[in-house]
């Protein structure tokens, strides 16, 4: 067993026994680079994530009014998003079809993952407007993010970190293939 009084919380110097997830990747994140300039749909991330493949992309499904990607920041594996094609602020301002797709969507996407990955729960919602957490909120999207038991657990709270076991392009290609037709 490791003394207690012998580990180095900083990482430097001498060997601590501690581990440490690095997640470089989130600095991006943070200091806000993916993030549009302005609400206009030219700057949108989700208007011109559709023009481009769906690997590249990380598209998962296309519908007639609607379109499934992965989080590109998720909170946990198979973090999906289903976002209408036309760039919509609030859900209020939803078509009836636009809406009626993208709970269809919703549904399949928690079948989908469930099937692929056996998540026994799962966060469903929408964050609109800044002061409700919209990351982007000048476009709507709706999270579906999967969730085990003790998945996160003290991580995100002290850590500051979230664990993937896996790349999100190799998760989309799980998704969408397992995506019924």
């Amino acid at each position: 067993m490791t003394d207690v009084s012998t580990l180095h919380q900083d990482g430097a110097g001498e060997p601590d026994a501690l581990e440490r997830l690095w997640t470089p990747y989130r600095m991006a994140y943070i200091r806000g680079e993916s993030k549009p300039s302005d609400e206009s749909a030219v700057e949108c991330p989700f208007c011109r994530v559709p023009s481009l493949g769906d690997d590249e992309g990380l598209i998962v499904h296309r519908g007639d009014l609607a379109y499934v990607v992965l989080n590109l920041y998720p909170y946990s594996a198979g973090h999906l998003m289903v976002c209408p094609y036309r760039h919509v602020a609030e859900y209020v301002d939803t078509t009836d079809a636009e809406a009626a797709e993208m709970t269809a969507l919703t549904k399949t996407a928690v079948r989908v993952i469930r099937s692929v990955s056996g998540a026994p729960g799962f966060n469903i919602g929408m964050n609109q407007g800044t002061a409700g957490g919209a990351g982007i909120a000048a476009h709507l999207h709706q999270h579906v993010v999967p969730r085990w038991v003790g998945d996160q657990n003290f991580m995100p709270i002290i850590g500051r970190t979230k664990t993937l076991p896996e790349l999100l392009g190799d998760t989309r290609a799980l998704l969408a293939e397992a995506w019924p037709s």
